[in-house]
């Protein structure tokens, strides 16, 4: 069982930090979009919307990259903490009735709208990082090898959903050829 959960966190951690790495190489290569996506959720004063839209992507990058290096427990927390205030800022301008704007998530060509969908699958990701905060097994060999490749599924996997879900926000784009 202990192995089953390490091969199981190993693979969240993985997977999560190919997606946060990925996404703050994105923030990074648009960078002059970030400030208005963040301003967008109305959540900071415009004085922390700058300096924010500086520091999530080089957040998002570290956190990622220590994710996909296997460290524990810190990463995996940041980890959590990002993506509930992730979560927190979407839930909180869905109630507001602000649905319509970009959650940010990806690339900007394939913006999707801010959802309950998205709320949950960033809970969920948080959830499966709490896998990583134990010392349950070591993991070499197989175990290992099944590891990442279920991490890194699960990153193609996520990067999947958020296409079709910008798809189904932008009909335009789904009969671009």
């Amino acid at each position: 069982m202990a192995t089953a959960l390490s091969v199981t966190g190993l693979a969240a951690s993985i997977g999560i930090g190919l997606i946060f790495t990925t996404a703050g190489i994105v923030k990074l290569r648009h960078r002059r979009l970030l400030p208005g996506v963040i301003a967008n959720y109305r959540l900071l004063p415009d004085a922390l919307v700058s300096p924010a839209a500086t520091l999530l992507p080089l957040a998002e990058i570290l956190i990622g990259a220590a994710l996909i290096a296997g460290l524990r427990p810190v990463p995996a927390l940041l980890g959590i903490a990002l993506l509930g205030l992730f979560a927190l800022a979407m839930a909180i301008n869905i109630l507001r009735g602000r649905s319509h704007i970009s959650c940010g998530c990806g690339r900007p060509e394939l913006s999707q709208s801010l959802s309950w969908t998205l709320v949950l699958r960033n809970l969920l990701f948080g959830a499966a990082l709490l896998l990583r905060l134990p010392e349950l097994a070591t993991l070499a060999g197989i175990d290992l090898v099944t590891a990442v490749a279920a991490g890194l599924s699960l990153a193609l996997l996520a990067a999947l959903m958020s296409s079709i879900g910008a798809i189904g926000t932008a009909p335009a784009l789904a009969s671009r050829r």
